[in-house]
């Protein structure tokens, strides 16, 4: 048998300040991230979600039109003592506070209106989970929460920000960065392909202009690498913490639960406090009825309602069984990992009622 996954003591416990929910798309990582927030909130916790994922899914379960960048008030039910603050990343505005804050205001208007900038700001590969930390760092730097759950991307790219420090300087690092950033004379000599042939190839192939923008942006980033490197290291440390909890979230599918253990291992090797997993949309039997006595009855009876309630059961066992054979191949592979699952719910999770109920479920172990 699974070790029992203790979410509501994990959720509750003044020593957790930060939840973070990862795993595949479509495993209702959201929908979790969101109930646990609320769960916390509504029992007396200063509560942020944070979501990385660009569906609305969070904002309309919260009863919230859209969100921003910047938190947002969630009205709840009832006087718990506790308070809710939702928030949606947007990677280009964080990238601008960013800057703001590193720099002078000069140097900054020229960084934003830097056509690369403009790009790697808003498209770069690895951009959105670097200002994901970013924004994180922030979050807790305010000191306004008491706890922090934060929804990521629905990939295993969730997980680069763990790598943000080491990626970074590694491309501050880099020789061809060294070529851009080297003194004032570096631009000139980069554009004119006087550095060398290398470099007047590169500059043939994407054109001297962009080239020049790419030499400018990245002065202007060396400038300010110190200070966000700092912050990015600071917040790694801080994942690091025992304050700190990874969720682990999954569907009770084969594909959802390969990349649940994934996850696990990356965890794993970096030595972050895992909680354990959350297995969504399970399908537990609802009755004491076993198969055989269902598929006996269903031989012999002839109303139709009846009929049609024991063949949803013996369809219900069968999905419930192969899910167990599923999660049976991940708890093989990671006996020690606590999980909880959460039933499959015959309604859409679209109201702070739903979520609730999912809630209910998420921390029915204790």
């Amino acid at each position: 048998m699974p070790l029992d996954l203790k979410m509501a003591s994990i959720l509750m416990s003044p020593k957790t300040r930060v939840v973070i929910c990862c795993g595949a798309g479509g495993v209702g990582k959201t929908t979790t991230a969101a109930a646990m927030a609320l769960y916390a909130a509504e029992r007396g916790r200063k509560v942020a979600v944070l979501t990385i994922d660009p569906a609305r899914r969070l904002a309309q379960s919260l009863g919230m039109t859209s969100l921003t960048n910047d938190p947002q008030p969630v009205e709840l039910d009832g006087d718990g003592g506790g308070s809710l603050d939702a928030m949606m990343l947007d990677m280009r505005r964080t990238f601008d506070d960013m800057v703001i804050e590193y720099s002078t205001p000069e140097r900054a208007a020229a960084i934003m209106e830097n056509s690369f900038y403009q790009t790697v700001a808003s498209s770069f590969s690895g951009t959105q989970e670097y200002m994901a930390m970013e924004k994180l760092g922030k979050l807790l730097e305010e000191d306004r929460w008491d706890l922090i759950v934060v929804d990521t991307p629905p990939s295993r790219n969730a997980l680069d920000f763990l790598d943000a420090p080491a990626r970074l300087g590694s491309f501050l690092s880099g020789r061809l960065m060294k070529v851009l950033i080297g003194g004032g004379r570096g631009v000139g000599r980069v554009v004119t392909g006087a550095v060398s042939i290398a470099m007047r190839g590169v500059s043939t192939i994407i054109g001297g202009d962009t080239l020049r923008d790419v030499a400018t942006f990245v002065q202007s980033l060396d400038s300010m690498f110190g200070g966000f490197q700092e912050r990015a290291t600071k917040t790694y440390e801080l994942l690091n913490q025992p304050g700190t909890q990874f969720a682990v979230v999954a569907a009770a599918e084969p594909d959802a639960l390969r990349e649940a253990a994934f996850f696990v291992d990356r965890l794993s090797s970096e030595t972050m406090p895992l909680a354990g997993l959350i297995l969504n949309r399970t399908h537990p039997s609802l009755t004491g009825i076993s198969d055989a006595a269902a598929a006996s009855a269903l031989e012999s009876v002839t109303d139709d309602l009846a009929r049609g309630a024991l063949q949803i059961h013996l369809d219900r066992s069968a999905t419930g069984k192969r899910e167990l054979r599923v999660l049976q191949r991940f708890t093989s592979a990671h006996p020690a990992v606590p999980i909880v699952g959460v039933p499959a719910l015959p309604f859409e999770v679209a109201d702070q009622d739903a979520l609730r109920a999912v809630a209910q479920q998420i921390t029915s172990r204790g």
